[in-house]
């Protein structure tokens, strides 16, 4: 059987929230004109991060519940230096996003910040030293 890698979907508390937070990381993200709980941004790659609010989710799903405890998933998204790292998780925490860790410098050269989107998902912000 042949399959391709299609989409990851997050399913956001506050729709309109969550697509700024992944706008402020580059993604660009568009609401369905026919279904406003639907946003999707398009990678180069083909593949799609979409993003549906709670609603949606349980008109198909209505037993679905948001996940409690840490999460199981993360993201990470290459910067183009460790200066860009600095200043980008700034900019998030200066709009209201968490830092769940400040930047740092890892022995194995690569310069870290980790962001938790609205609902608590970890979004790493990476460059190369």
């Amino acid at each position: 059987m042949d399959t391709n890698f299609a989409a990851i979907n997050i399913v956001a508390s506050d729709l309109a929230r969550s697509i700024a937070f992944y706008r402020l990381l580059g993604l660009d993200f568009v609401i369905d004109a026919d279904h406003p709980t639907h946003a999707s941004a398009e990678l180069p790659n083909g593949v799609h991060v979409m993003l549906d609010a709670q609603e949606a989710v349980m008109q198909f799903a209505p037993t679905w519940s948001p996940p409690t405890g840490s999460s199981r998933v993360a993201f990470a998204f290459d910067a183009p230096s460790a200066e860009a790292v600095d200043a980008l998780h700034a900019a998030l925490v200066n709009a209201g996003y968490e830092s769940m860790r400040k930047p740092w410098s890892a022995e194995w050269g690569i310069r870290y910040a980790t962001i938790l989107d609205p609902d608590g998902v970890p979004a790493d912000i990476q460059a190369s030293l």
